[in-house]
């Protein structure tokens, strides 16, 4: 059964329908290289309350993206087109990514842990506790090519009860935590954010980038040292505007593209930014590389679902 439309009729609007628009707009001949000749921005679906932590699953040849504020999560068959409800309720998950099995693991604010969802159905709690303390609300993950579960803990589960449950925080601040399943060692991996939010590793994993949705408001980048485990040289990388950089994902070259209020942004290795996707939504909040080819980039894009084919695939594609 297709997914029933949730759409709060009273809803926030950051801009005006006149500022809403769709397509490419190219800052430097880079970036055409990227998308190929004739590019075309596909809405999948629409009816969410807030689009966020696209994944997709080659096994299920499916996008799974999670509803936040109406606690479920979507599933988008890319051979039928049909979008139908995956998992409701789904403890107000967020992010989610595929382990080295192919396995999705999620983010839920709701039970405030980091879950595997397993090849028969069941759900596996992975880690809900620091040192005894509850975490905060995971917001979003990146698994290492070690197995290694790498997650930024910000409050916002807590802040209200529009994604979870308002409570306190038992930790009393928010940091981004290496988790190892095979040993369950959770470990501080930074303690620099004041509300870290999306993260990513380049292509050969010695940065980690993470998007600081608090009071700095923009993009840090991370070393990641040869022990693969640690942190240093934290420096700032780049800010995105309009809006925020909520989720982001690197393709094979090292770019990043990078959610934003408009769309989404192409962003340089070096930090320049060279172009846009236009998605003609309030806000946009994340995307994932899916496809036979990793090659198309999935957007979740305030109430809907979107995809655009392009010239170059994504980093960190499934074996």
């Amino acid at each position: 059964m297709t997914a029933e439309p949730k759409t709060w009729p009273e809803r926030k609007e950051y801009r005006p329908a006149s500022e809403l628009k769709s397509g490419f707009e190219s800052l430097d001949p880079a970036f055409d290289e990227l998308v190929g000749e004739n590019p075309a921005l596909e809405k999948h679906w629409s009816g969410a309350e807030w689009s966020e932590g696209p994944v997709f699953v080659p096994s299920l040849n499916s996008l799974i993206w999670s509803d936040i504020p109406n606690n479920r999560m979507l599933r988008f068959d890319a051979g039928s087109g049909e979008t139908t409800v995956f998992r409701e309720p789904s403890n107000y998950t967020n992010g989610h990514t595929l382990d080295l099995q192919g396995r999705i693991v999620s983010c839920e604010h709701q039970a405030h842990r980091i879950s595997r969802t397993e090849t028969d159905g069941t759900v596996t709690s992975l880690v809900d506790r620091f040192e005894g303390k509850r975490l905060n609300s995971p917001n979003d993950l990146v698994v290492k090519s070690d197995g290694t579960i790498w997650f930024t803990d910000p409050p916002y589960g807590i802040l209200s009860n529009r994604e979870g449950t308002q409570r306190e925080s038992e930790i009393g601040a928010n940091y981004v935590y290496r988790f190892d399943p095979e040993t369950d060692e959770l470990s501080i991996a930074s303690d620099q954010f004041d509300k870290p939010n999306g993260l990513a590793f380049s292509p050969d994993e010695s940065i980690l980038y993470v998007a600081d949705s608090g009071e700095p408001r923009q993009v840090f980048a991370l070393d990641v040292g040869d022990d693969g485990r640690t942190l240093s040289n934290f420096r700032p990388f780049v800010v995105v505007r309009p809006g925020i950089s909520d989720g982001f994902r690197c393709d094979v070259n090292g770019n990043i593209w990078s959610s934003a209020q408009d769309g989404i942004h192409c962003i340089t290795s070096e930090g320049n930014l060279i172009g846009k996707i236009l998605v003609p939504e309030q806000r946009v909040a994340n995307c994932c590389w899916g496809g036979p080819e990793w090659n198309r980039l999935y957007i979740a894009g305030d109430t809907s679902l979107y995809s655009v084919q392009l010239a170059v695939t994504g980093a960190h594609r499934p074996n």
